[in-house]
């Protein structure tokens, strides 16, 4: 080094004493003679350094070829002992051994990873060289146009060349960089789909492999995915349970105490559930086994409740079919009763009551007295039956692809159909009645525990919560999704959808109420006209001849008029006509909407039109929330086993509904929920589970949800599951039962193999959650999450680069 410095001086101090005598002419061709030896001892250099470039590659590809042929003949020496090894010749292995004492297989293994990653790096080096190389190709074309330059065009020329040589070897690095980068990626991803030993791998068969690379089909879009989960909220139960509980538990004071236990309790545990689904992307089953052992059994817990739901929840669309294809006619056959066979008589049976009574128990129904009585199944709804299922796997033929577009479509319907219901029913007579009971406040309801109870039992099953749906539809939906705002979003617009439709309900059921008072009313007047004319009553008891305008506060106020003792004659002979008394007559269940409403429907002008757009409203609902429920029960079964036979049988008695839907679903729904919180907020912990939902979004979640999981969403759920169960313990289980002698509709307490039945199905449904707590005691595995300290991950979803399956392997479909 200090040869060569002292030797540059020697020659420039030789130049400068040469040019101090030169002329300026000479000066110049000295120094382009300068330029010129410059430029030659830059070309020789650079012959030089192609030479070794070349050099170097054809060593590395030589060594390339060697190493290729030892992994060749390495993994055909690995492959005959392990099939020697699968077909029991390996002595370790039938005694036992761990797959890492086979003796050659791991140092093999290694080999053959250290081999291909250093042909890796060869390849990137020698890649680099061949841009190198043709760089240098182009910029030697240019020397000789270089050499006639001006001293200060080579200064600059030089100059650039620099700057190229800096950003060739920047960019090279650029590349090397994300080279190496990416397969350490792949390294990590295929270490992680081979986490199983060697000999154990290859025993694999071709199904199992389809399984483990299977992707999980996510949503198209996001609309989709929202309208699915408000379709499922949607359910007709539901709504008019809504209705009942404002009519009869205080009015706007139950709307207050509903909306706090929606935000407080409903949001954050639905956001719980959607986040499980989405962040481990697997089936209502399968989701609580990988955040707690222990809370393994809610997941089969949740799919039993849901399969059953979904048995009975189909067969009020089986009676909205019926009704449906009744409307097409004129009149309707609700508006009148039959003509008994061969006369011009009514049915006894139903001019003792009123037609749509009639029409529902005797005919639609052909319900018994009693529920000993039992019956025959009534054959007449079998084919209603068969068009409701077809509908609903004609809308799921094709998975989420054809579901997400049938919302699109279905889920906007019914608003329309609602708005146009509340438009008509403002202006019926009567709307102003029912317009003063929605807004009616009761404040000892808000100190009342049973309203609070029933409030936060309601927002349980609005949501549809401890089901499964919820978790098996956001289980196809995209990690990185802000699930919270969804959970907001579904939340909002379900409650916008009861009071939208108690709204209109309400206005209904004032209309109704009306005139059945007014025809109340012109009844007693005209049987005390002929109770008059008969001699049993005096003159006096002659009722006011015009009754037309308004009968119900025209006879009122003429009754309130009589003389005591002709008002005590005339009360023995007519029935009450009270027009609140007639509106809180509204009785909970089915029986609501397919009786009082379609009454309404037949009062209403054009009644056949009204008629077919409410049960069109009916069938709507009931098909988007059957749609979800059945996304509950196909989705785990699609997780769980690769193929499965569909087998379903329908309960048809409205005896056995009601004993389902009023007093057996509450318990299972309520525990399930109760351990789903308890295995995200303690089991896995809440804020851990929060740290990894902030990584996937980029953003944190907000502490407040991680204290309603903890303390405030336990201590609620288990006082509603105490303060039910007590409820229920001391209230008398009974039904709304027809007497075909007195044509009404009947009290009756259900029997003791009736609630035996109901228990005996609930311990059923409960009983893999205390397996799952016994097996996990007895093998010591702990309450607790197994992966402490690392975010929570799912086995077939992640990793997130992965090796594109073969074609018999589902390749990642976007719906």
């Amino acid at each position: 080094m200090r040869r060569g410095r002292r030797e540059r001086l020697r020659r420039r101090r030789a130049l400068s004493e040469s040019r101090a005598g030169l002329t300026r002419p000479e000066r110049a061709c000295s120094r382009n003679r300068e330029l010129e030896l410059y430029e030659n001892q830059k070309c020789s250099l650079l012959f030089l350094s192609r030479f070794l470039a070349h050099s170097i590659v054809e060593h590395l590809k030589s060594q390339q070829k060697v190493r290729v042929a030892e992994a060749q003949r390495t993994e055909r020496s690995v492959t005959p002992d392990m099939s020697s090894t699968q077909e029991g010749e390996h002595p370790l292995e039938r005694a036992g051994a761990a797959p890492e004492s086979l003796p050659g297989m791991e140092t093999e293994a290694q080999a053959s990873k250290s081999s291909l990653t250093n042909l890796s790096t060869e390849i990137e080096f020698s890649e680099n060289l061949h841009e190198i190389k043709s760089w240098e190709d182009k910029s030697t074309a240019n020397w000789h146009q270089m050499l006639r330059v001006s001293e200060s065009q080579a200064f600059k020329a030089r100059v650039l060349k620099a700057q190229a040589w800096e950003i060739q070897a920047s960019e090279a690095h650029r590349r090397a960089s994300q080279t190496r980068h990416t397969s350490v990626l792949e390294m990590d991803a295929t270490q992680a789909l081979k986490q199983k030993p060697l000999p154990e791998k290859v025993q694999v068969t071709e199904k199992e492999k389809c399984e483990i690379l299977f992707t999980r089909p996510c949503w198209s879009n996001k609309i989709e995915y929202i309208l699915t989960q408000v379709g499922y909220s949607m359910k007709i139960s539901s709504l008019w349970h809504f209705f009942i509980l404002w009519l009869h538990n205080g009015g706007c004071s139950f709307l207050i105490i509903y909306i706090l236990m929606l935000f407080l309790v409903g949001v954050p545990l639905l956001f719980l559930e959607m986040a499980a689904g989405q962040r481990i992307r697997q089936s209502s089953i399968g989701v609580w086994k990988v955040i707690s052992a222990w809370i393994g059994g809610v997941g089969y817990t949740s799919f039993m409740v849901c399969f059953i739901t979904g048995l009975y929840l189909n067969v009020i669309n089986v009676w909205t079919l019926f009704y449906l294809s009744q409307s097409f006619q004129f009149p309707v056959p609700w508006e009148k009763c039959p003509l008994l066979e061969n006369s011009s008589d009514f049915d006894p049976e139903c001019a003792r009551t009123t037609p749509s009574l009639y029409f529902w128990y005797r005919l639609t129904l052909k319900a018994s007295d009693r529920i000993e009585d039992g019956g025959s199944p009534v054959f007449s709804l079998n084919l209603f039956l068969l068009v409701s299922w077809c509908l609903i796997g004609a809308f799921m033929i094709n998975g989420l692809k054809s579901t997400g577009k049938i919302m699109l479509v279905l889920v906007p319907a019914p608003y329309f159909i609602i708005l146009c219901f509340l438009f008509r029913s403002l202006l019926l007579e009567g709307a102003a009645f029912g317009f003063q009971h929605l807004m009616l406040v009761k404040i000892s309801a808000m100190y009342n525990i049973n309203v609070w109870c029933q409030a936060g039992n309601q927002v349980l099953f609005a949501l549809g919560l401890g089901l499964g749906p919820v978790v098996s539809l956001s289980s196809h939906m995209y990690p990185s999704t802000n699930c919270l705002s969804d959970a907001l979003i579904v939340a909002l617009v379900n409650l916008f959808t009861m009071l939208l439709v108690t709204s209109f309900s309400f206005c209904v059921l004032g209309f109704w109420a009306t005139v059945i008072t007014h025809r109340c009313s012109e009844k007693n007047a005209e049987t005390l006209v002929k109770l008059v004319a008969m001699g049993k009553l005096p003159l006096e008891a002659q009722p006011p001849p015009n009754l037309t305008a308004n009968p119900t506060s025209v006879f009122n106020s003429w009754l309130n008029s009589l003389p005591q003792p002709i008002k005590h004659m005339v009360f023995g002979y007519v029935t009450e006509c009270n027009l609140e008394k007639q509106f809180l007559k509204v009785k909970e269940g089915p029986s609501f909407a397919f009786v009082a409403f379609i009454e309404t429907m037949s009062f209403i002008p054009g009644s056949v039109f009204w008629s077919i757009l409410f049960f069109l409203l009916l069938l709507i609902l009931g098909l988007i929330s059957m749609i979800g429920i059945m996304q509950g029960i196909l989705i785990p079964f699609q997780n769980t086993f690769s193929s499965f036979r569909k087998s379903t049988k329908l309960l048809t008695g409205i005896y056995y509904i009601r004993l389902l839907s009023e007093y057996w679903i509450v318990l299972p729904i309520i525990i399930t929920i109760i351990l789903e919180n308890m295995a995200v907020g303690w089991a896995y912990g809440a804020r851990r589970f929060l740290e990894d939902l902030a990584i996937v979004w980029g953003s944190p979640a907000s502490a407040i949800i991680r204290w309603l999981w903890c303390f405030l969403c336990p201590i609620v759920l288990v006082a509603l599951f105490v303060i039910t169960l007590i409820h229920l313990s001391l209230k008398s289980i009974t039904y709304v039962a027809w007497d075909s002698s007195s044509s009404k509709e009947v009290l009756r307490q259900y029997p003791s193999w009736a609630l035996l039945v109901m228990i005996a199905l609930f311990l059923i449904v409960i009983l893999p959650i205390p397996t799952y707590f016994v097996y996990c005691l007895a093998h010591r595995i702990s309450f607790t999450s197994t992966s402490q300290g690392k975010p929570i991950i799912s086995f077939k979803s992640l990793p997130l680069i992965q090796p594109k399956p073969s074609k018999e392997v589902h390749k990642e479909e976007t719906l």
